[in-house]
């Protein structure tokens, strides 16, 4: 679904990105390891349009993407989850939601599948989502990228600061729509979270991709220490 050849990337005179090339496949979770500040980020940006690309290609089935808008790679059924979770505080958690359906016609309901996911969110529609807990505010910022019903979906650390309860609920939920069929695209930094879901994965240093493989391989190929800080 999500083809990546030969990225690069620049921020004035520092390259960034170099010659990444990765792949995310209907039905399969491929992650993305690495230390803070080897360009993970940098790399989801990009893949969004947040960010130039210098040089490379984006596909999405097939299709180049790379000159398109964040909000038109969004409508071709990329959901981003940015690092941070970046929610409207000031808006409620069924207002949020709708923020996700916002190109779409005023009277498309919230699918009532995301309530099934994350039944917390059901019980809170009315309540602002600055006044949510990390956790919540998490699963608020997955269901929102849900809500129009992308094919391949890109989470950006979504278990930093997050309660070790609400982190098995993530897991769940994403191993769940990896098995749906979605594409599952994911940087993280905890290890084991990684492993535990990791159909296939990358490291990163230094702005490179330098190993790469099937998730049950990592444990084999003495990942853990690539990524170790």
């Amino acid at each position: 679904m999500l083809s990546v050849q030969n990225l690069h990337q620049y921020y004035g005179g520092s390259h960034i990105l170099r010659d990444v090339s990765l792949s995310a496949t209907p039905g399969k979770v491929t992650v993305l390891l690495g230390r803070n500040g080897v360009g993970k980020t940098t790399l989801l940006k990009s893949l969004m349009g947040l960010v130039p690309i210098k040089s490379g290609t984006i596909a999405l089935d097939g299709q180049p993407i790379e000159g398109r808008t964040p909000y038109e790679r969004a409508r071709a059924g990329i959901g981003f989850v940015p690092q941070g979770r970046e929610i409207f505080g000031r808006l409620t958690v069924e207002e949020n939601l709708r923020m996700g359906l916002a190109y779409r016609s005023a009277s498309t309901p919230v699918p009532a599948h995301l309530y099934e996911l994350f039944p917390v969110l059901k019980q809170m529609l009315g309540r602002r989502g600055g006044d949510l807990s990390g956790g919540q505010q998490q699963q608020l910022a997955i269901a929102r990228a849900l809500a129009p019903g992308p094919r391949l979906l890109v989470l950006d650390e979504p278990t930093e600061g997050i309660q070790p309860s609400i982190i098995k609920d993530i897991g769940r939920v994403i191993r769940q729509l990896a098995d749906g069929g979605m594409a599952i695209l994911l940087c993280e930094q905890y290890y084991d979270f990684a492993e535990e879901l990791a159909d296939e994965y990358l490291v990163m240093e230094r702005g490179e991709v330098i190993a790469r493989g099937p998730g049950h391989e990592m444990q084999a190929k003495g990942i853990r220490q690539l990524v170790a800080i």
